[in-house]
């Protein structure tokens, strides 16, 4: 029996879906609650599709590459290996061709912004580029994730569903969360992981109630879609550790400073090649190329680096790597995700930080353990916190580091040791260096992220945005009465003095030339220069708004000149207190197009 029939207009089933549920006038945290189970069902298939995907790339490319260039035989064999990251960035080219600065290098920091300051409108494209392009690199034993992919897929499915029920910025911002909530819950089949790494990374730990009931209900439907597919079994074996002694706790302090420290090491490696990568003059298209070759040399002595690795940090979980490859690994395969995804390969960085944590905590652990063999657990104890902390200190999202290892473990003894591990990571890195590996692109187009969603849209705006150019001057020998005729001609209440040269001497203002306004006998005789404020307070053109914000303030007046950057007398502008709160309502209003549902 067909529901739905096409309407005479045209309008397919969909579109009268859409008008039925409008016409039932749902409350809005029912439709809410609706579209969260709609999100969360959608982002747990699109979980499996991206495994599914993922899975037969790496089959293709690198098990029947390894087999047909006999890899696996070892000695003279080995160096065939960059073959194989290299035919998956050849691969890539024509994907990156086709949609230029939306398939290659690290896509979450662009995500982050889309979510927070710039209303959350996402193409539903993401959907296939983020499936196609990691699993080409991952699948083909670059060094990336895929959490990152999956969780903008998962956004992506959440902005969809936003943008189909024309929902307002607010409620689309609430979705994407929730797609991304579910995707990672998805993966990790740890549902309480999802929700916090939303809250924490996603939303930058800026949400409502609301909000979280809509994450929850997500992150629990895409969960349960995935244990009817894969089982409930967790993304990692972890063996139930104990807490061996009180000496522990210390022990497990000091490795979370170490932890905090290696996690700065691994954000500004990450950031140096990265921009080294992006001032490396030569063909875009063969940046990722030549990144594969790098690590396929790497990975000829040290395999282990390859791909997510999450087979390597089952086995540093079980103790079964020995010291001296542990440390080795940490810091080549905190190069190798540097420069596969520098580069300009596809993938995420949250695999990586969990296989530098495990390999770090196993070192750390192995350390302690001949050191004192009678109170402390065995390496993969610290590997299993390692997890955790480094999680939590790379990206700053401390609950999420916590919370994802203890539904991978089940065990609440480890998780003691696990806090004061992540908690002290992640305030040292903090202290060491503001911003997580999320946030470093953002704060470079000077937005400040963590100042909120105002203060986020404020800094986005600058200054050259929203000066007018159609500014007056008045000459220093201008006499009080010209001065005053040419305010109240113009509507003009500030105006700057400039010299012969026309460079400004000062400013003279509304407020300056009140008292003598009534003072005929004066207002023929003094001039622009004796009354002018000499100290002017001025703006640059690449300033924020919220600089602007802050020096209205500063002596409570209401317009600025703006002045060019290589010269602080030449004026080029005048900014106005009006300006520069209609330029941010506007950009509040563009973000929250459409009606809330």
């Amino acid at each position: 029996m067909q529901v739905f029939k096409s309407s005479p207009d045209g309008k397919g089933w969909l579109e009268e879906l859409i008008l039925l549920l409008k016409k039932f006038q749902l409350p809005e945290h029912t439709a809410l609650i609706i579209f969260s189970f709609l999100v969360g069902a959608l982002a747990g298939f699109a979980n499996i599709l991206f495994r599914t995907v993922m899975g037969l790339v790496h089959q293709l490319i690198f098990i029947q590459g390894s087999n047909l260039l006999s890899i696996g035989k070892g000695g003279i064999y080995r160096a065939f290996l960059p073959l194989l990251p290299i035919a998956g960035a050849l691969l890539l080219i024509p994907l990156s061709l086709a949609f230029p600065d939306e398939v290659n290098g690290y896509g979450f920091p662009r995500f982050i912004e889309l979510v927070n300051i710039r209303g959350g409108v996402i193409k539903i494209r993401n959907i296939l580029l983020k499936t196609l392009g990691p699993a080409l690199t991952i699948g083909s034993g670059g060094s990336a994730g895929i959490e990152g992919p999956i969780a903008i897929i998962g956004g992506t499915v959440g902005s969809g569903v936003g943008q189909l029920f024309k929902s307002s910025g607010s409620r689309m911002k609430v979705l994407i969360a929730a797609g991304a909530a579910g995707a990672i819950a998805a993966t990790f089949n740890a549902p309480i992981a999802g929700v916090m790494f939303a809250i924490e990374i996603v939303l930058l730990g800026n949400y409502e109630l609301s909000s979280f009931a809509a994450i929850i209900i997500s992150a629990g439907i895409a969960t349960v879609i995935s244990r009817g597919f894969y089982g409930a079994s967790p993304a990692f074996s972890v063996p139930q550790y104990d807490l061996r002694s009180p000496v522990e706790i210390p022990l497990y302090m000091l490795f979370g400073v170490i932890i905090g420290f290696l996690a700065v090491l691994y954000i500004r490696v990450f950031h140096k090649i990265k921009d080294g990568f992006e001032k490396f003059n030569i063909n875009p298209q063969l940046k990722p190329v030549i990144g594969a070759f790098i690590i396929g040399s790497f990975a000829i002595f040290l395999p282990q680096i390859m791909g997510n690795g999450y087979e390597f940090i089952d086995q540093a979980l079980l103790g079964k790597i020995i010291f001296p490859v542990m440390l080795l690994l940490i810091f080549f395969k905190l190069i190798a995700t540097s420069v596969t995804i520098g580069s300009g390969g596809a993938g995420g960085v949250f695999a990586p930080s969990l296989f530098i944590g495990a390999m770090a905590g196993g070192s750390y652990g192995w350390l302690v353990h001949k050191l004192l063999p009678a109170y402390t657990a065995s390496s993969g104890a610290y590997a299993t916190v390692g997890i955790g902390a480094f999680l939590a200190a790379a990206t700053h999202a401390p609950l999420t580091g916590i919370f994802l290892l203890f539904e991978m473990t089940g065990n609440y003894k480890i998780i003691i040791p696990l806090m004061f591990s992540a908690i002290i990571g992640t305030l040292v890195a903090k202290r060491v260096y503001p911003d997580s590996i999320d946030t470093v692109d953002i704060t470079k187009k000077g937005i400040k992220i963590h100042m909120g969603r105002e203060a986020a849209i404020m800094s986005s705006i600058k200054v050259k945005d929203v000066m007018r150019t159609d500014f007056i001057t008045a000459n220093e020998d201008d006499t009080l009465d010209a001065l005053v005729n040419e305010m109240i001609r113009k509507e003009e209440f500030y105006i700057p003095v400039v010299d012969a040269v026309g460079m400004m001497t000062g400013i003279v203002s509304f407020q300056d030339v009140r008292p003598v306004l009534l003072e005929e006998e004066v207002k023929g005789i003094v001039r622009a220069r004796q009354i002018a404020t000499e100290e002017v307070i001025v703006l640059y053109p690449d300033q924020d708004l919220n600089a602007a914000v802050e020096r209205f303030t500063l002596k409570d007046i209401d317009e600025i000149p703006v002045v060019a950057g290589d010269n602080p007398k030449k004026v080029i502008g005048m900014v106005s207190r009006k300006a520069v709160i209609s330029a941010y309502n506007r950009e509040v209003l563009k973000k929250a197009k459409g009606p809330a549902f």
